[in-house]
C-alpha cells in the first residue's frame, strides 16, 4: 500500500503543476481531465500526509524515549506514542478505504426507469410515489429532473416512467435503487381495508456520451405513431411518437412526451444508447460478480430489495438488513440513512475482499 501511496504521491504533484501551466490551460479538453484527476487525489494525498506525520511523531518521540531519565516526561512520551499509533491506525483504515477503486461511473447523470409490477393500478400508485420521492431526493442534493418518457394511468399512476438526474455523483448514490421495490398498504381503491402487496421494478443506468457506444444507424428500425394518454388525452395530431429497436439485442425503447418527433427521438436514443451500455458492462462484470457475492447493488433487476410497510411505516432494506421506521420522511425524499449505510456496506465488502491492494 506504501508503495502505491509513494507513486500516486508523485502523480499527485505532477498532475499540481500541470494545472497551472499556461500550455496545458489553453487544451481545455486535457486540462479538464488532469483537474478531475487532481480532485480524485487530493483526498489520498491528504490522508496520506495525516499518516505520514503520525508516524513520524511515533518514531521521534520513541528516539526521545530511549534517552529520556525524566520519569514525568518519558510518561508524556508513551502517552505521545499511544496516541501517535493510534492516529496512525485510524489513518491507515481511512486509506484503504479511499484506495477501493472508483465506480468509473459514480460521477455520471442517471437515467432512472421504474415499471408498475405485480399489482396492478396499485403498483402503478406506488411507482408514482417513487417518483416524487427520488424527485424529492434529487432537490435535495441540488440535482435536475428531466422526464424522458413516461405512460401515465387515468389514477394518476404510472405503469412505467424514465427520466434523467443531472448532478454530479448522481450515479455513485442512486446505483443501488435498481432491484425490485415492494409495498405493503391498503390500497385507495380497497373498501375493505385489506393490506395488498404491490411490486414496482427500478432500473438505473449512467447517462452514457456517444463516443462511449457507438451505435450503426443500420441497426436500428425506427417506427413513428401517434402519441396518447389516459382516457383519450393528450393525443397528438401528428406522428410525434418514436420507437427504436435496435435489432442486434432487441432492444426497445419509446418516446412520446414531447411533441416534437425529433426531440422524442433523440431522448429515446440517450434511453437506448444507456440500456446498450448497460448490457455490455453486465455481460464484462457477470464473471466478477459471480465471485463478489457480498456486493452490494448488483443492478439485478428481479432482486427484491426493499419493502415499505405503511401500516408499521417501516422501510426495510433486505440487502443490509437494515430497517428504518421513518417512511413518510423516506418517501420525501430523506433517504440518505439507507443510502449511506448501503456505500459503507459496499465498500466494507470490497476492503475485506481486497480491493485496490496489489497481489
Amino acid at each position: 500500500m506504501l508503495d502505491k501511496l509513494k507513486a500516486l504521491e508523485e502523480r499527485f504533484a505532477f498532475i499540481s503543476e500541470q494545472i497551472s501551466d499556461p500550455e496545458v490551460i489553453a487544451d481545455h479538453d486535457t486540462w479538464r481531465d488532469y483537474c478531475r484527476e487532481h480532485s480524485e487525489l487530493s483526498p489520498i494525498i491528504e490522508e496520506y500526509h495525516i499518516y505520514q506525520k503520525a508516524i513520524a511523531t511515533e518514531e521521534d518521540d520513541r528516539e526521545m524515549l530511549e534517552s529520556e531519565d525524566d520519569k514525568e516526561l518519558a510518561e508524556m512520551l508513551r502517552e505521545e506514542i499511544d496516541e501517535a499509533k493510534r492516529q496512525a491506525e485510524e489513518s491507515e483504515e481511512r486509506l484503504k478505504l479511499l484506495l477501493i477503486p472508483k465506480d468509473p461511473n459514480d460521477e455520471k447523470n442517471v437515467i432512472m426507469e421504474i415499471r408498475g409490477g405485480t399489482g396492478g393500478e396499485e403498483a402503478a400508485l406506488f411507482a408514482a410515489d417513487l417518483m416524487r420521492m427520488y424527485s424529492m431526493y434529487a432537490e435535495a442534493h441540488k440535482w435536475k429532473i428531466e422526464i424522458l418518457n413516461s405512460n401515465p394511468t387515468e389514477l394518476g399512476g404510472y405503469k412505467e416512467i424514465s427520466f434523467l438526474v443531472n448532478g454530479k455523483g448522481a450515479y455513485s448514490r442512486l446505483k443501488y435503487e435498481s432491484g425490485v421495490h415492494r409495498v405493503q398498504r391498503v390500497p385507495e381503491t380497497e373498501s375493505g381495508g385489506r393490506i395488498h402487496t404491490s411490486a414496482v421494478t427500478v432500473a438505473v443506468l449512467p447517462e452514457v456520451e456517444e463516443v462511449e457506444v457507438e451505435i450503426n444507424k443500420n441497426d436500428l428500425r425506427i417506427d413513428v405513431f401517434r402519441a396518447g394518454g389516459p382516457g383519450g388525452q393528450c393525443v397528438n395530431t401528428t406522428d410525434s411518437a418514436v420507437r427504436i429497436t435496435h435489432l442486434p439485442t432487441g432492444i426497445v425503447v419509446s418516446c412520446q412526451d414531447e411533441k416534437s418527433q425529433l426531440q422524442n427521438k433523440e431522448k429515446a436514443m440517450k434511453i437506448l444508447r444507456s440500456r446498450i451500455y448497460e448490457t455490455m458492462e453486465a455481460e464484462r462484470s457477470k464473471e466478477i460478480a459471480d465471485t463478489r457475492k457480498s456486493q452490494v447493488g448488483s443492478g439485478d433487476r428481479s432482486e427484491r430489495i426493499r419493502t415499505y410497510n405503511f401500516p408499521q411505516s417501516r422501510v426495510t432494506d433486505h440487502r443490509i438488513n437494515v430497517t428504518i421506521y421513518k417512511l413518510d420522511q423516506f418517501l420525501n425524499g430523506d433517504m440518505d440513512e439507507i443510502i449511506e449505510a448501503l456505500i459503507t456496506s459496499d465498500r466494507t465488502a470490497k476492503l475485506a475482499e481486497g480491493y485496490g491492494e496489489e497481489n
